[in-house]
């Protein structure tokens, strides 16, 4: 887990700081920042893939784009791979430089890519253009306020609260929500102004104006069930160890919260086929 903040329209002494500030716990291994006449980026760090080098915010190689990210790229390591053959120059070995570079080839198609959970800023300082991005299934959190032509972003709505402009004003539709559901569904917010980014999206903010748009939707199979039950069986525990393998690449230790369900009892035991030594669980 990592805090990612910013903003784009602002110019507010200290602002940067103060966001990036209420999303400490969110980071404790280090803080980056990225200023800009009328923008900024905020990151806090939580040390995952190359611990030593991987600090945020990172710049590609003409130093034109700036990323700040939370989150984590599965499938790294091939894309890095590609990008390195494309003539791509890497600074660190972190996860999260590969969205950079595949931006800067791909531009918003580079989503279609990558496998992980994600929410992440990349700002064009050449365009004056922010991108925001959300993982597909909306993993990872993200929410924004857009108020006249001043757009500001965060991990935590309470990082947005630091602007001393907003004076936000309680959403009594979300109140009746979240006292039925015990939560708020997307994209609206306990508060008027606050919106998510939802699941599977991503949004350009340039020149005052957001654009939001759709990049993945779950797809339904619907054909025959022609194969044996066996076989189904057989795919889906293929499918499973694949996924619980990729999430283990770590340069700390990992461990697991075991809720006594079948669910995280089935991945604590994929993951124990998979290292030579004992699990560190919690329950």
């Amino acid at each position: 887990m990592c805090g990612i903040c910013g903003y784009v329209g602002i110019r507010e002494d200290g602002l940067l700081e103060r966001m990036t500030g209420a999303l400490t716990h969110r980071g404790p291994d280090g803080s980056g920042y990225f200023r800009s006449e009328d923008a900024g980026l905020g990151h806090r760090r939580l040390s995952i893939i190359d611990v030593a080098g991987g600090h945020q915010p990172m710049e590609n190689e003409d130093g034109s784009l700036i990323l700040i990210a939370n989150g984590e790229v599965y499938n790294f390591r091939e894309l890095r791979e590609e990008l390195l053959a494309c003539g791509h120059r890497f600074r660190t070995k972190s996860d999260c430089e590969v969205i950079l570079h595949l931006y800067e080839d791909l531009g918003p198609q580079c989503l279609q890519r990558m496998l992980g959970m994600w929410a992440f800023a990349i700002y064009d300082k050449n365009r004056r253009r922010l991108f925001l991005a959300r993982d597909r299934l909306g993993i990872k959190p993200l929410y924004y306020v857009h108020l006249n032509g001043r757009f500001l972003f965060a991990s935590e709505f309470k990082a947005i609260l630091r602007y001393q402009g907003f004076q936000p004003s309680l959403n009594p539709h979300a109140v009746h929500e979240y006292l039925t559901l015990r939560y708020v569904p997307g994209p609206d917010g306990m508060f008027r102004e606050l919106r998510k980014l939802p699941a599977g999206h991503y949004a350009i903010v340039e020149d005052g104006r957001v654009t939001l748009t759709r990049y993945w939707t779950p797809q339904l199979y619907d054909g025959p069930f022609d194969r044996s039950q066996q076989s189904y069986v057989e795919e889906f525990a293929e499918r499973f160890e694949r996924s619980v393998q990729r999430r283990m690449i770590s340069e700390v230790p990992l461990g697991a919260y075991l809720s006594g369900g079948l669910d995280s009892s089935t991945i604590v035991a994929y993951m124990s086929k998979l290292v030579n030594h004992p699990l560190r669980t919690f329950t």
